[in-house]
């Protein structure tokens, strides 16, 4: 069976366990051993260290699906699913140190350069807060994201040295601050560094590889499959693009059960009302949209891996900017379908009452913001300044 059937098979367990996780306030152990044993949460590990290796795409529309079922499930299978990926960057020898003795072994995160990574001889010293660390409960180690000073990517040219930091389990704490409506059940807490060190090996620097066609990532040496070459920032936006979007899948679903037996004050039930046929039809067409633009996205960068060629940052931009825009339509539609809603959707205990909190909470993540990359994209086309973005 694939990874799908196992997910589609698995849909009753994984939905008992999201009421649980919500109520605790984090994935429950059996939830993650769900997913685990579907085989999602290393589909995108490399094969030569136990992983699946998956097409992108195969990847991520279990993803999406997932995130029908089980959201919050969903969420953290985005994103913590998407980390073998990132870790099959570093070098060779950080491979080997976590995945040779552990092929299940994996990271949370937390990108957002909110705590300082220090160069120092031999490697870096990381302390600080990190927040918003979906999953963290049932990782081995974190990676954070931050500034480790200059890094020249051309002669002469320096540029802030952004990039990734791996910490084990026993480098950092985890404080309990996602006391939440939306997303409850994804368990997205803080981490906090008091002072840790890292070899120079367990750093990955966005600038120095990602913007640089002739410097590949250290660890494509070893696994030299396109997967592992899509632009970063593209593959982290839509790793959270496919969960956004099976949410509202559910949600779309929730709402046409509810509203197709809901009765009407003046008689009869509102599946008879066109104005109710209308919104339930503008809001499928959105979300129907912007999934062919996630897979669009996905089947653009694959291919362009596959084919050796570098894409540029204003056809990143345009990616971003596509997938993020939909899943903001989306929130819209979604926010227009709840106007019309039954009353009782205020009511914690009705379906659409948690599945509406969370779907406000995934579409606050910073990179399903549409804004910056959208004005990037149109400076781009216009040949004029744009601001910076992660790209």
């Amino acid at each position: 069976m694939t990874v799908l059937d196992e997910i589609r098979r698995l849909e009753p367990e994984l939905r008992a366990e999201e009421d649980l996780s919500a109520e605790q306030r984090a994935l429950t152990g059996r939830a993650f051993t769900h997913m685990r044993e579907t085989g999602l949460m290393r589909g995108l590990q490399p094969k030569r260290w136990g992983g699946a290796e998956l097409t992108l795409r195969e990847h991520l529309t279990s993803v999406y699906e997932l995130g029908r079922i089980a959201p919050s499930a969903g969420w953290v299978a985005g994103v913590m699913g998407s980390h073998p990926w990132q870790l099959a960057l570093f070098p060779e020898e950080t491979q080997a140190e976590i995945w040779e003795s552990d092929p299940d072994w994996n990271a949370s995160s937390s990108y957002a350069p909110t705590g300082r990574i220090e160069p120092v001889d031999g490697g870096y010293r990381v302390h600080g807060r990190w927040s918003f660390s979906s999953g963290c409960d049932h990782a081995q180690g974190v990676i954070l994201g931050g500034f480790a000073g200059k890094v020249e990517v051309a002669p002469g040219v320096e540029v802030p040295n952004y990039g990734s930091a791996l910490l084990y389990r026993d480098q950092y704490a985890i404080d309990d601050t996602w006391h939440v409506r939306g997303s409850r059940g994804t368990g997205s807490k803080d981490i906090v560094v008091a002072d840790a060190f890292i070899p120079e090996r367990r750093f990955l620097s966005s600038p120095l590889y990602e913007y640089n066609p002739d410097r590949p990532a250290p660890g494509m040496e070893t696994n030299p499959s396109a997967l592992y070459k899509v632009p970063w920032a593209v593959m982290f936006n839509l790793v959270l693009v496919a969960p956004m979007l099976g949410l509202a899948r559910r949600v779309l679903d929730d709402w046409t059960a509810d509203t197709r037996v809901r009765k009407a004050n003046w008689g009869g039930t509102y599946a008879d009302d066109p104005l109710m046929q209308m919104h339930l039809a503008e809001a499928e067409w959105v979300h129907d949209a912007a999934v062919m633009k996630m897979y669009d996205a996905i089947d653009t960068i694959t291919e362009a891996a596959e084919a050796g060629e570098f894409l540029d940052k204003r056809r990143r931009a345009r990616l971003r900017w596509n997938v993020t825009r939909g899943c903001q339509e989306t929130g819209f539609a979604i926010n227009r379908l709840m106007r019309v809603a039954s009353g009782r959707t205020v009511f914690v205990d009705h379906p659409l009452h948690r599945l509406y909190q969370d779907v406000i909470a995934e579409l606050g993540h910073a990179f399903l913001v549409s804004d910056g990359v959208g004005q990037y994209y149109g400076a781009a086309l216009l040949d004029s300044s744009a601001p910076e973005v992660m790209l």
